[in-house]
């Protein structure tokens, strides 16, 4: 059974069309792989799915309920949670207050609560900086915990982006390019958190351009193009398939 389900997905920007009903699924308890040359509609089906656009036709059903033009922060509270190409955050907050943010039933949401501080948003606060601590300490991050952002590396700020969505407690986590501008050392460190963190139960989408990392990480992986999906399939049958070598990395790059 499917945990989420794209069918027909339409999405045209002044009469260009980028997502030219795009259908396929994800199933629970996978790393699924989603590749495809610059301007495939990657980027932009995950803004649909996540709802930061909504699509011109199609529906998207996420864990049995149609999810389809929901708002992003309903999205994100049934379960389905993004990350992006660039990390984003608030740099002058701690990692730990960067974590605690997203996490669900924060009570900074609401200004009487935080202007009261009473005593259940206090065991609310303690709560979330507990399990931002585990969330750091699992992913390398404990030693920064209380650092600024802003002082992070690279690298350290990818893992962030991985935290935050964490702390939304997700089903499943759409991975914008999780590997760009990262060194290939750190980017086999979060391929090995990926794969542990979907051992415990997390599924996970992921756009990534690391044919590398894709091998080791996404079964099926699915391929895109001109806003459609192509193929789908393990990464051995995508790159013996003479359409995708010729469509989207070359033969010579497939064949290397």
């Amino acid at each position: 059974m499917s945990l989420l389900a794209i069918r027909g997905i339409t999405r045209s920007f002044y009469g260009v069309q980028a997502l030219a009903g795009v259908s396929f699924e994800v199933k629970a308890g996978t790393v699924t792989g989603l590749i495809g040359p610059n301007g495939a509609g990657k980027t932009t089906l995950f803004n649909v799915v996540s709802g930061l656009l909504k699509p011109d036709a199609g529906t998207i059903v996420f864990d049995g309920r149609d999810i389809t033009g929901w708002r992003p922060d309903c999205v994100s509270a049934a379960g389905l949670v993004r990350t992006f190409q660039i990390a984003r955050g608030f740099p002058r907050l701690s990692v730990r207050e960067n974590l605690m943010l997203y996490a669900p039933d924060q009570p900074g949401e609401h200004v009487l609560t935080a202007l009261a501080r009473s005593g259940r948003a206090l065991r609310r606060e303690r709560e979330l900086s507990g399990e931002a601590a585990r969330i750091a300490e699992r992913l390398a991050l404990d030693g920064v915990l209380d650092r600024p952002a802003a002082e992070l590396s690279g690298g350290q700020k990818k893992l962030l982006e991985l935290g935050r969505a964490l702390m939304a407690r997700p089903k499943l986590v759409l991975l914008d390019e999780p590997a760009a501008g990262v060194n290939p050392t750190l980017a086999m460190t979060l391929a090995g958190h990926i794969s542990a963190l979907a051992r415990d139960g997390t599924s996970f989408l992921v756009i990534e351009h690391d044919m590398a990392l894709v091998e080791l990480l996404c079964d099926p992986v699915i391929v895109m193009t001109e806003g459609t999906r192509l193929v789908e399939g393990s990464f051995a049958a995508v790159r013996a398939d003479r359409r995708v070598q010729e469509a989207y990395l070359g033969v010579r790059a497939w064949a290397s």
